[in-house]
């Protein structure tokens, strides 16, 4: 087996991984504009032959080239690229490239079992795969920093309150009211989305993932299975089941 880049482009950040076989061998977590350094970097030390990247910006060209070049083979996942489970979404071209990875590798590594993947990142999205191997949706609401951004700016008085500080559930002045309904109220929403699953899918797993997970990995009252790279491991999966010979 090859030695592989994976690549997942956020809002905010960027999270880089080198995979041998099915074996994470580095992952480094950078900014958009420091994208195209380390990766050449990484590139540069541990000579993947290919590579795979999913993003949900379109700033991701300077980066994609150095992959484009220096790797035999590269794939940029859009809704189009072979996936090893049937996307029965229907409206497929508005689907995000990230979702399909989290089914993925959800999917793969629990076959056995109906998976609910929730990843809290800029959005908070519940996508759920089928043991059958269909990735059927789910539901996408605000994440956490635009609950907080949303609360400032369609209000002429809450203040623009940063997600670091006071985490109370019971807030005692405008700031940590703020941070605590955010955070809790993201919380009982997962809980409540997860009953909602439970009563109509009773066998599934509920895996929570995205760059937030620390903030709520303590807070979910529901059972629950924490994976922050559940993504670079759905992507390794895609990258090897297209390019399977390449060494």
């Amino acid at each position: 087996m090859s030695v592989n880049l994976c690549v997942d482009w956020g809002n905010t950040r960027v999270k880089a991984a080198v995979y041998n076989s099915d074996q994470q061998v580095e992952a480094r977590n950078f900014s958009a504009a420091e994208a195209p350094e380390a990766i050449n970097e990484l590139i540069n030390s541990y000579h993947p032959a290919k590579g795979i990247m999913c993003a949900v910006t379109n700033h991701t060209s300077e980066a994609e080239q150095v992959m484009n070049d220096k790797l035999k083979a590269f794939i940029k996942l859009t809704n189009s690229t072979r996936v090893p489970i049937m996307n029965a979404y229907s409206s497929p071209d508005t689907l995000g490239a990230d979702r399909l990875g989290l089914a993925v590798g959800a999917h793969m590594l629990n076959p056995d079992k109906n998976n609910l993947v929730i990843s809290i990142g800029t959005c908070v999205t519940y996508n759920f795969v089928q043991k059958n191997k269909t990735f059927r949706g789910g539901a996408i609401s605000p994440g956490l920093h635009m609950r907080l951004k949303a609360m400032h700016a369609f209000t002429d008085r809450l203040p623009e309150v940063p997600l670091e500080g006071e985490l109370l559930l019971l807030g005692y002045d405008t700031a940590t009211c703020m941070r605590s309904g955010a955070v809790f109220g993201i919380a009982a929403e997962i809980d409540g989305m997860i009953t909602e699953f439970t009563s109509q899918y009773p066998d599934f797993n509920a895996i929570l993932t995205g760059g937030d997970l620390p903030f709520f990995a303590t807070k979910v009252k529901s059972k629950i299975f924490a994976d922050p790279d559940l993504l670079l491991k759905g992507l390794n999966l895609i990258l090897n089941y297209n390019v399977p010979h390449i060494r």
